[in-house]
Order: C-alpha cells, then structure tokens, then sequence
C-alpha cells in the first residue's frame, strides 16, 4: 500500500472532542510551533548561586549610564537590586527608634519532670518569661512548641530542626532562643523585618553580635511586644535556600538575664505583604494579628492582597511602589548598600502622593504618573480612579499650577484602576471593568484619557504585557489584544485554561514576550493549586496556542540580559531558552515534553485500518546527547469514547552525526482500529527535537 503522510494543522486544539478535531493536535507540554511543526522547547538554567526571600513577582532591568547592569527584583517579603548575581537589599525603613527604647529579655529553665520519647507536654520548673510561642532546646534535642499554660508547654514539635526525639530527665537544662522584645508601639506584624544596633550582650551566650543583626518578627504578641528567634551571625543571603529562610539558632543560657543596654536602636522595614490572596469575610480569613482577636476580615483591609510592586527609571535612579502603598526612590548614586526612602521625604516635596496602585514614568515626555492615588488635596486617602502626574522631569513637584505641567484625571468607569501599561505612542489604563488610552497632549492639559471599552476584564495587575504595537492580556473569562481597537483573542484552549485555573488567585497571573519565538506566555494558577503552575502560550505570528506545565511566578522577556529570565518558586531567578534541560537541578535533569493528535481514521470511520509501519520524519538538530532519542507512539481504539491500544514504544535515534544525521529507518507497528493518534516524546538529558510530517503504510481493513 502506498504511505499516507501525516500533516497535522498546527496548534493545540482542546474547543472540541479529540474525535471531531482530526488533522490537529489535542495536548502536549513543553513544546512549540515553529513554521508549524511542533518541537521541543528550551531549557533554563540558574542565573546564579545565590537566592532571595519571598515569592518574586516583579523584575525590572535596566542600565546605568557607566554601564553597570541592575535588575529590580520585588517579591512579597522585600525590594532586591540584584548587580553581578547579588541581591541587594533596598527595602525602604518605615520607622527608626531612639536609642533605648527597645529591649530585651530571654528565657531558660530546667525541666521540673522528666521527658519520654513521643511525650505530648513538657513541665518547667518555671515558666517566669517564656513566650506564648517559641523554640527550646534540652540536651542535643530542639522542640517547638505553641502554648505555655503556668509550668506547662504543649503543642510539641518534637525533633525540630533536624534534630533527634530523646528522653529528658527531670531537672535537665531548658533554653531557648525565643526573644521578647519590647518596643512601644512598634507597628510590626507577622514575618515583617527590622535590624538592631548599639545593642550589649545579654550575658553570655546572646552575645551583641547576635543581636546586632536583621530578624524576622516571628509572632507580634501585643502592640507593644514582638518574639524573635535569636540565631547565628548571617546574613539574610546566605541563610536563603530553596525552601526559603532557615535560621541558625542559638539558645540563651539562665546567665542572659541582661536587656540589651540603653543604646539599642530598632531600625523597622515597610510591612511585607502576601504571597496569596485573602479572600472571603469571617475567621480565618486575614492574617494572623492584623486585627484584634475574634475580628472578621475585610478584602478591603490593608494587607488582605497580593504584594505587587510597580517600577521604572528615573534616569539611573529607580522609582518603585508597593500597590495600595507608598512610592519610595533609589539613589544610584548613593550605591546598593542604600535603601530606597520615600519619594514625599526628599527635599522640595511639594503635596507628592504616598499611596498609589501603580507608578511609572512616561518615556515620551518625562513625568512621573501615580495610578489609584492619593488627591494633593487630601494627602493619605486613595482615591483608586485618580491618576497624578508631577511636573515635567521632576521627582518632587506634583502641585499643579499654571505654571507647570503638574495634574491629575480620574476616570468615569470602573471602581479602581488594576492596570497600566505603555506603549510606543500611549499609556493603557485598566480598571476593573474598562480600558482607557493616556495620551500626551503638552500644555496646558498635559494628558487626556480616553474610553475605549466598558465591557473589558483583565486576570489581575500582572496579566497584561505590551509587545511591539500591541498589547495582550488575560481576562476573567478570554484573551484580548488591543492594537488601536479591543480584540477578543479567539483560543483554541480557552475552555481547557479556564475550566481549571484558581479564579480566587487570579492577581497571581503573570504574562510575559518571549520575543524570539513571537510568543506571549501566561503563567496561572491551576484549580488544585495556589501557586502558578501552568502556562498557556499565544504565537502571535502563526496565530495558534499551546500549554504545559511550569512553575513561574514572573517572566521578563531578552533585552539587558541575553536570554529571558523567570523567577521560580523556589526563591531563584532562571535563564529561560538556555540549554536543553531543567537545571533546577544540579546535574540538570531531562525536561519531559510531549505532543500527542488527536484521532484520525480511514474516510467515514466505518472500516477498520491496520497499520503496519511507520517512516519518521524528525531532526536532533542542536542536541548535545551522542545518541539522543524520542519516543513515538501510535494509538488505536475502535470507538471515540473507547479505550486505547498502544502499540509498543518506538525509539527513533540518532546514530551518525557525519557526514550526514542517520536515524532510525522505519518502525514496525502492526496496529487495528477504526482510529488512532500519534504521539511523540522525550524524557532524556540533552536532546532536542523537531517534528516533521511522518508517514504511515496503513490500509483499510474490513468493518468487523
């Protein structure tokens, strides 16, 4: 019988059953289309040894005028400026003590019974000082617990920190590195950061060093007291890893009985934010003491959404914003080991805004423009419609007079700006409900807005991106692209995206151009997970869609950088298109990508086909394996909604690199069915591969 050629359309189709959508294909991951044939896509790979705090979901680049290369790296914990692999810490300081108004004390003990192994409560000899909640250590055993009632610890996590369940006799020595610390009102909550200085030893072994250092609050007891985990002198680099902050801790002895002297200064960062979003009314829907006892939480509340920062450059220098919060400005002149302060703390500040939803500066003309801010006539209260722009090519004047270029608009629709993006000849403007155009106009309006659709939603601040001319973003419920008019993207998955992502983590969507392959990817949310762990890919160019699986919480496309650069979940930045395999991991291990068609028969379907071999049509092209190899598959079933008859793996290798590629000749199948479907696989370390157009030697084979 003469070889029937398989040409499939390209792109992924999932609108339609597997059946109807014969020519196409019907799932795959980790993989792309390229002149319309499918091929594996790239690997990536650490862009450095070292990590930061939080869950990353902002990066800026940008270069200095002496040619230095910086890269703003904004998670929910802090603000890094990362130069040569280094995350420098510019998180802005909300608030600096007097010297002595903060102290210290510890705690130790001796138990007052004994211990057994898988024993549920410890009994102190006293429990005169002991926190609520914290870590202790008896003998080489570290234990935390939750509660202390008189004498009595309970909510044991035994074995903590690596170490060993033991027995303990009674009368054993009983320390701790929970530390109190009292500061009148000190405004920390849960996990916010501060850093002690001018701080004396305790007495022994909490030493000034120890104390002299960066802590994480690790429960706010009052408004007046916070707990501390005293730990080894380190820094917050350096104690990073893929699970994130791991202390080193150290354990006060009954001789640590001083308070730290009278020359201690509490230095306190701006509060983190979430790395999820709160949602809901009711108990347990807020964070842990942002409110008083037994309170119900708002999602209007401070602090119950996503931390977001918005950046851009002012010149060299760096403007950032924490959404629903400050604007801060980095000095490049003042070096990384400064911090950024507030923008409306900087000499000449005239009515500048302290709160905003986003900010940027508008390349065209040089202003700085503040979206969902505060009025200048009501410094402190957001209004979330309000856009302000200062006067041009300043920082510090923002009061409009006749005299300078200095404003504001607020928009008719919508009930809070959500979005801003510019673009070569204007700023897009999104709110909850509606798209708006920004245009410079020059004086004496300086900017005019525009309605473009009222019937618009975008996935969150981060789902849009801009790309040449356009710009694409996700919303609630489609894909749209604005070029001049607003466009509904059609989606061959939209249905398969849509019927299982998070739609209560929605702000966690982040788009992203990866431009050399004329791509824009979504990472999401799938319905069983809280995090980002799926992306669906739109090729501009050839018009088609496709999806896997990836953990990224923030995409930025090649430019400063040589390559695209994503941030992942495990507290690292990536290089995206670099290699071929996953180097998560060290050595690099393979990337499993797949693409699989969907069901193709004989005519009407009505006979049977048996298919006895199969001539591939595929190039290694780019591999750094010696014999790299896929894995082809042919599937059969007699009914659609039948089960599926495998034949056996199939290997196409290569085996010759000259003076021409050799591969595998024909595979023998031997397969029958009314239909079947193709697919094509790899798991291994260095292979690379692009589809062509396969032939089968199949033939019609009788209707029973």
């Amino acid at each position: 019988m003469p070889l029937t050629k398989l040409q499939f359309q390209p792109g992924v189709n999932r609108e339609t059953t597997s059946y109807s959508n014969e020519g196409g294909w019907f799932d795959c991951d980790k993989v792309r289309f390229r002149f319309g044939f499918p091929e594996k896509i790239g690997g990536w790979q650490k862009t450095s040894g070292t990590y930061f705090l939080g869950t990353c979901r902002a990066l800026h680049p940008w270069v200095a005028l002496q040619g230095e290369q910086y890269l703003g790296v904004g998670t929910h914990l802090k603000y890094y400026v990362n130069e040569g692999g280094a995350y420098n810490d510019i998180t802005p300081i909300r608030a600096t003590t007097a010297a002595g108004d903060v102290t210290f004390a510890a705690s130790a003990n001796t138990l007052g019974a004994d211990v057994a192994v898988n024993e549920t409560t410890i009994t102190l000899t006293s429990g005169a000082g002991f926190p609520d909640t914290g870590v202790i250590k008896i003998n080489s055993e570290v234990i935390r617990y939750a509660s202390i009632s008189s004498n009595t610890l309970s909510g044991l996590e035994r074995g903590f920190d690596g170490t060993t369940e033991a027995a303990h006799s009674s009368g054993a020595a009983v320390t701790c590195s929970t530390l109190r610390v009292t500061d009148t009102n000190h405004g920390a909550e849960n996990n916010d950061f501060v850093t002690f200085s001018g701080a004396a030893t305790l007495g022994d072994i909490i030493t000034a060093n120890v104390l002299n250092q960066e802590y994480q609050v690790s429960h706010r007891v009052s408004a007046n007291e916070y707990l501390i985990e005293a730990r080894a002198v380190e820094s917050m680099s350096t104690i990073t890893t893929t699970t994130g902050y791991t202390p080193t801790y150290v354990f006060a002895t009954t001789s640590d009985s001083g308070s730290g002297g009278a020359s201690v200064v509490g230095a306190y960062q701006i509060s983190t934010g979430l790395d999820t979003t709160i949602v809901g009314t009711g108990w347990g829907a807020g964070t842990w003491s942002r409110g008083t006892w037994g309170s119900s939480a708002n999602l209007a509340a401070s602090g119950q959404t996503l931390r977001i920062w918005s950046h851009d450059n002012f010149g060299e220098d760096l403007l950032i914003n924490v959404r629903d919060e400050g604007i801060y400005y980095w000095d490049k002149t003042n070096g990384t080991s400064a911090r950024a302060v507030e923008l409306s703390s900087l000499a000449g500040a005239n009515t500048t805004p302290t709160i905003a939803k986003k900010v940027l500066v508008s390349d065209r003309d040089r202003h700085i423009i503040a979206f969902g801010c505060d009025p200048e006539n009501n410094i402190g209260t957001q209004d979330p419609l309000l856009i302000r722009f200062s006067d041009q090519e300043s920082l510090t004047e923002w009061n409009s007079l006749p005299t300078n270029t200095a404003g504001d608009l607020r928009l008719g629709s919508g009930s809070a700006i959500v979005n801003a993006i510019e673009t070569r000849q204007q700023i897009l403007v999104f709110t909850d409900t509606s798209l708006h155009t920004m245009q410079y106009l020059g004086p004496p309006f300086t900017f005019g807005i525009n309605l473009v659709s009222e019937n618009t939603t975008i996935a969150g601040p981060l789902a849009a991106i801009p790309v040449e001319d356009n710009v694409f973003w996700m919303g609630a419920q489609e894909f749209y692209v604005y070029g001049g008019t607003v466009q509904r993207l059609p989606c061959t998955v939209r249905d398969y995206v849509f019927s299982d992502i998070n739609e209560d983590q929605l702000e966690k969507v982040t788009a992203g151009s990866n431009t050399a392959f004329s791509e824009v990817w979504w990472f999401y949310p799938s319905a069983s997970s809280t995090e980002n762990d799926r992306y669906v890919v739109y090729n501009y160019e050839q018009q088609v869609w496709y999806y896997g699986t990836l953990s990224r919480t923030c995409w930025l496309d090649r430019g400063v950088e040589n390559y695209p650069v994503a941030a992942g979940t495990d507290q690292v930045l990536y290089y995206h298109e670099f290699g071929l395999d996953d180097g998560s991991y060290s050595p690099a291990s393979a990337i499993s990508a797949y693409i699989e068609s969907s069901q193709i028969d004989i005519g009407d379907g009505e006979n049977f086909a048996f298919i006895r071999r199969m001539i591939p049509d595929l190039t290694f092209r780019d591999s750094t394996n010696g014999t790299p190899s896929a894995t082809m598959t042919v599937k059969v079933r007699n009914f659609p909604g039948g089960n599926y008859l495998n034949s056996a793996p199939k290997t196409v290798e290569k085996t010759a690199s000259l003076p021409v590629e050799q591969f595998t000749e024909q595979l023998h199948l031997r397969l029958r069915g009314r239909s079947f479907a193709f697919r094509i696989e790899t798991t291994d370390t260095g292979v690379s591969w692009r589809l062509g157009s396969p032939r089968l030697d199949i033939r019609p084979d009788g209707r029973r």
